[in-house]
């Protein structure tokens, strides 16, 4: 309903709220029966109790029990999750261990894989491909070298670059040398030789260093010692960045060593007047 404008407002209760009240008339004095839910601009708003609770409020009530809920919901699925696995772990047998290989089917286990690697093979892969413990292995591999040894065999089990693998013993290398060569030379040069030994000696060392010592420019020939895997990089020299090189675990394995403490003495090679000419390079 919509009243003229000036027109006083007669005292009478109103029966219902009006949805929108003319600019400039004054609010009659009535008590809402339910709250506005928008105000007019300029109207002043009535001091009136709610009968309602707030739309936030219950919505937030609303989510607090959602979220309750759901946790509930969330906790039962998860201890139903854990009784399945737990009833699955119940259903499901344990793995049975490995059984031990005795003594004579581990020694020949070993003898067998041996003769087929092409790089030393260390105890640790000889343990899990044969699913063994590995404090068995070490034992059983020195009582095999040790047998091969005493029976006076053309080859031996020796430790080399980490691992373990059959060498032919250094006796026989003449025979070796003549059934494989068969008159076809396949050895370093002895240029390749020497600066294998200064590499071997002196690394990580740089082409310059090891160019200095023999006295001659080696980078063909340590192009060499690389390409047929003797040699490799291990970075560069801090102060001038010079690549530096070092030797291989093919040059030890080709060598028969286990490691670099293996080399022989350098001092026995060495020539008696090695402080002259040390003296006379500087």
């Amino acid at each position: 309903m919509t009243l003229p404008a000036g027109e006083p407002v007669a005292d009478e209760p109103a029966a219902d709220a009006s949805p929108t009240l003319a600019v400039g008339e004054p609010v009659a004095d009535e008590q809402p029966t339910d709250a506005s839910p928008t105000h007019s601009v300029g109207e002043p708003v009535a001091d009136e109790q709610g009968t309602d609770a707030s739309p936030t409020l219950a919505v937030g009530a609303a989510g607090a029990d959602g979220q309750a809920a759901g946790e509930r919901a969330g906790t039962a699925v998860g201890d139903a999750g854990g009784a399945r696995r737990q009833r699955s772990g119940r259903a499901r047998p344990a793995p049975e261990p490995t059984p031990l290989l005795d003594d004579t089917e581990l020694r020949g286990a070993l003898e067998a894989i041996l003769l087929v690697v092409d790089e030393p093979v260390s105890e640790l892969t000889l343990a899990q491909v044969l699913e063994q413990p590995p404090e068995r292995i070490g034992p059983m591999l020195d009582d095999i070298a040790a047998g091969y040894t005493a029976a006076g065999h053309g080859f031996d089990l020796r430790r080399a670059a980490g691992g373990w693998r059959l060498y032919t013993r250094p006796e026989y290398a003449s025979y070796v040398e003549r059934f494989i060569l068969d008159g076809q030379s396949v050895r370093l040069t002895q240029a390749a030789l020497e600066t294998l030994a200064v590499v071997a000696y002196k690394q990580p060392v740089t082409r310059s260093r090891i160019s200095a010592i023999r006295g001659v420019n080696c980078d063909g020939v340590i192009r060499t010692l690389v390409s047929r895997g003797l040699v490799e990089e291990c970075g560069t020299e801090s102060d001038s960045g010079a690549y530096l090189y070092r030797t291989t675990t093919m040059f030890l394995e080709k060598l028969g060593l286990n490691s670099l403490d293996d080399l022989p003495p350098l001092a026995p090679f060495l020539p008696d007047d090695v402080e002259e000419l040390a003296d006379a390079s500087r």
